[in-house]
């Protein structure tokens, strides 16, 4: 056993030995963190050290301009600088080709940690490469941090947002303070864009710094802006951030504001109002804030932010005025709105119905006539009632049972029956119901219109008469002959009754008519629609007499007109002085001047009047 653990340490040694010149150099190799000498590797005899590289744990900001002290034969070709921050992946920073053998290393390109540069160097003379390496160092730029951006003396908002934008009412020629601060370790410069213009203001720095700018350009005009504020430091860092502002200077337009169902009439005087702000509009501006009002006789404006408004109105027509108010304070033009107020009822004043008879065919006319000195009569919303009635008194047509609405709207209208015969002697009712604009209402009393039967009998007053007016009375001479004509307004073929009346003329009332004659026109006598009818009288003594002709004395016939059967006629018997002579009628001349003095008094009366 002792033999054989000798035999291994002597072959281990005999190992070492024979293999030392092949085993790499200690001090050629130093750890990553001391390398900064040429790879001893290379047959090159360029030696190559940093003049101003990183050093180990150097914290590297900004710009840092990396160059070598280059000593020795060789020819360089080119110097790849690499980067890593594992020392095992490497990416590629530059590939110089030419003199100068520097490179510009921009830390603020690459985020803050620990890294190592690797230099690559290639000796055309020799055809190989002589590297350099780093130590570790640290990137520690420092981004600026922006700790505020305003604008100073907004009229509204506070700009941090678009809904919140900051608003001014400011001149064309006025002034727009902004202020920043910033926290960085090497803070150089500040600079503000899109402002209201025209132009930009001047940086702030580098050297000395204002933290803000007056910023006015001489023509701000209206509209909406978003300042940037961009903030860099000497290591190339850049923050930035944004404002909200904008520029107003016209008032609000007022919208379309309902009163209440939008009708024109109302028929009472508290109204709601409403639309008041949401229908308005600031256009592209900062927005309504308030509307006011002016009622009528009111000396001064109110104001309300509410969307709704009651107002309580009298009577008539009125006009109320508004006007919108801006967060900034612009007042918009004045808006006129009519509102109307009607709450007395419509007036009735008559009804116009076409003559009812038997004799119709189709529709009666019917219309109303009203009165609405506010809102006027609402057609649409109006109507006629009818009904049919046995004596035209009540408030419902006890025939019908109730009241039936004509199928046409408004205050004209028809009634139509399919035969107007079954109605004779019966009332139409009508009722009104009448409504204004505005809603007020009126329903009028019933008014009744009798249905006449169609056929008319009558005596025609120009063919009907005496043959004389003063006779001697007798049997000899005071015979006297009655000419009549009966008429019928239609063809009519059916019989009446006439006949011939007479009484004293200074009779009393106990003293009837005397019957003289009778006579019965057969049926078809008056479908020509007349008939000549000649009587006799006997004047029996003086004095004055009254004659009668009566058609239908029974009233057996249905006519439209029973007022115009009868026809009256005076006949006078003239007082005997002598025998065989009657008394002169004739006027003196006295009488005759007497009559024409009156006549011409007469005369001269009237032409003063």
């Amino acid at each position: 056993m002792g033999r054989a653990i000798y035999g291994v340490l002597v072959s281990l040694m005999m190992f070492s030995f024979l293999f030392h010149p092949l085993l790499p150099d200690a001090e050629q190799h130093p750890t990553l963190n001391l390398i900064n000498e040429p790879s001893r590797t290379s047959s090159s005899n360029l030696s190559i050290d940093f003049a101003n590289g990183p050093t180990l744990d150097e914290e590297v900001k900004g710009t840092k301009l990396i160059s070598f002290d280059i000593t020795g034969n060789g020819t360089i070709e080119s110097a790849l600088f690499e980067l890593s921050n594992d020392s095992t992946s490497w990416s590629t920073l530059t590939n110089l080709t030419q003199q100068p053998w520097t490179y510009p290393f921009k830390s603020a390109d690459y985020t803050n940690g620990t890294y190592t540069l690797k230099v690559t160097f290639w000796d055309s003379e020799v055809n190989e490469s002589v590297q350099i390496t780093s130590p570790e160092f640290n990137i520690s730029n420092q981004v600026p941090i922006i700790t505020s951006f305003t604008v100073l003396n907004p009229d509204a908002g506070d700009g941090s947002s678009v809904t919140n934008r900051a608003w001014f009412n400011l001149s064309s020629t006025g002034t727009m303070s902004f202020r920043w601060g910033a926290s960085d370790d090497d803070l150089k410069e500040a600079t503000l864009q899109n402002v209201p213009g025209p132009g930009t203001p001047s940086k702030d720095g580098p050297g000395s710094l204002n933290y803000g700018w007056d910023w006015s350009s001489g023509a701000m005009s209206e509209g909406t802006w978003t300042p940037k504020l961009t903030v860099k430091d000497y290591s190339q860092q850049l923050a930035s951030q944004v404002l909200y502002v904008g520029i107003d200077r016209t008032g609000p337009t007022i919208g379309s504001i309902s009163i209440e169902d939008g009708a024109t009439w109302h028929q009472q005087g508290i109204l709601n109002l409403t639309g008041l702000i949401s229908t308005a509009t600031d256009g592209t501006g900062s927005g309504v804030a308030s509307v006011e009002y002016k009622l009528p006789n009111a000396t001064s404006w109110s104001s309300t932010s509410e969307d709704s408004l009651q107002v309580n109105m009298e009577e008539g027509s009125h006009i109320i005025q508004f006007r919108g108010i801006d967060r900034v304070g612009n007042i918009g033009e004045i808006s006129n709105i009519s509102v109307n107020i009607d709450s007395t009822d419509p007036i009735g004043v008559g009804w116009t119905v076409d003559e009812l008879t038997t004799s119709r065919i189709g529709y009666a006319n019917v219309s109303f006539s009203a009165e609405d000195f506010g809102s006027g009569i609402d057609e649409a919303a109006s109507s006629i009632q009818y009904g049919f009635d046995s004596n035209g008194v009540g408030q419902t047509p006890d025939l019908s049972g109730r009241w039936v609405t004509l199928s046409s709207s408004g205050l004209d209208g028809q009634v139509g029956l399919n035969s107007w015969v079954t109605k004779s002697r019966q009332y139409l009712m009508f009722r009104a119901i009448v409504v204004d604009e505005a809603g007020n209402s009126m329903t009028t009393e019933p008014s009744a219109f009798q249905i006449l039967p169609g056929l008319d009998l009558g005596w025609n007053s120009t063919h009907t008469n005496l043959d004389r007016l003063i006779v001697r009375p007798g049997e000899q001479n005071g015979n006297v002959t009655i000419s009549s004509m009966i008429e019928s307004n239609s063809g009519w073929g059916g019989s009446v009754n006439v006949r011939l009346e007479a009484a004293p003329a200074d009779r009393t009332a106990s003293v009837d008519w005397t019957v003289l004659e009778t006579r019965t026109l057969s049926a078809g006598t008056l479908s020509d629609g007349y008939e000549n009818l000649t009587w006799q009288y006997t004047v029996p003594r003086s004095g004055q007499f009254d004659l009668r002709l009566v058609i239908d004395p029974s009233n057996i016939v249905d006519e439209y007109n029973e007022g115009n059967n009868n026809a009256y006629l005076v006949i006078t018997g003239a007082a005997v002085n002598n025998p065989g002579n009657v008394a002169s009628f004739a006027p003196t001349m006295v009488s005759l001047i007497i009559a024409g003095f009156v006549i011409t008094y007469l005369q001269r009366q009237k032409a003063r009047d």
